[in-house]
């Protein structure tokens, strides 16, 4: 788990602008950690999280595009049901809002990256650094991991 500086893009709404701006990162050799991409309106927001965050802002600069950056959490999670529900019940147990997420796809040694904003940023680094080293320590599941689902 760790801090990431996501990039907000406000793209045109048109055919090729979303495919320049990638384009435009692969050619600078950006690998890219996450993505989402919404429509508003008269544009679309991609939502980028990279591996290099100094170049993709290089990069959007010389495209003349306008774009903000925040920071996130990332959370590596294990690509398997439940992963990621986990950590937003935790989140949600300690009061923390999640304003929005989205998650990588894929991903080395099978595992994801959860893309968080969350309300308080370092509360819920303490919160996910915690349950990770507890969830190290259990053995055996607990009972909220045993729940019953009824259709």
């Amino acid at each position: 788990m760790q801090t990431r500086k996501q990039v907000t893009v406000f793209l045109e709404n048109k055919p090729g602008r979303l495919a320049q701006v990638l384009s435009a990162l692969a050619h600078g050799k950006i690998n890219i950690i996450a993505l989402s991409v919404m429509d508003r309106h008269e544009h679309g927001v991609l939502r980028v999280v990279t591996e290099d965050e100094a170049a993709t802002v290089k990069v959007l600069q010389t495209l003349n595009t306008h774009f903000t950056e925040s920071d996130v959490l990332a959370v590596e999670l294990k690509n398997q049901p439940g992963a990621l529900a986990n950590i937003c019940e935790r989140l949600a147990e300690e009061h923390v809002n999640i304003d929005y997420a989205y998650c990588s796809s894929g991903g080395r040694n099978g595992k994801v990256f959860g893309i968080f904003k969350v309300s308080n940023l370092e509360k819920a680094q303490r919160i996910v650094s915690e349950g990770a080293k507890n969830s190290r320590k259990l053995e055996k599941p607990t009972l909220r991991d045993q729940r019953t689902y009824k259709k």
